[in-house]
């Protein structure tokens, strides 16, 4: 698995996962990021994207090992 670092303003490092090929994806791996974790509903909401989406999106992220849900939250692994 390759990574690339993305560097924001807010002086968070993130390491972004090559394989993601989906801007919602990348969206969403950042968020989870910079935010220490968040609820599917927490996700539809402030990145303005679907439920069924999110859902997708998360399962997708979740098989391949990049994050994790505890508790209804969804958390990088």
């Amino acid at each position: 698995m390759g990574s690339s670092m993305v560097s924001t303003t807010t002086g968070l490092d993130v390491s972004l996962p090559t394989e993601l090929d989906s801007a919602r994806a990348k969206l969403v791996y950042l968020y989870l990021a910079a935010s220490d974790g968040a609820t599917a509903e927490d996700l539809c909401t402030d990145l303005a994207v679907t439920k069924g989406a999110v859902l997708s999106i998360t399962g997708t992220l979740r098989e391949r090992g990049y994050l994790e849900r505890t508790d209804g939250r969804y958390e990088l692994v």
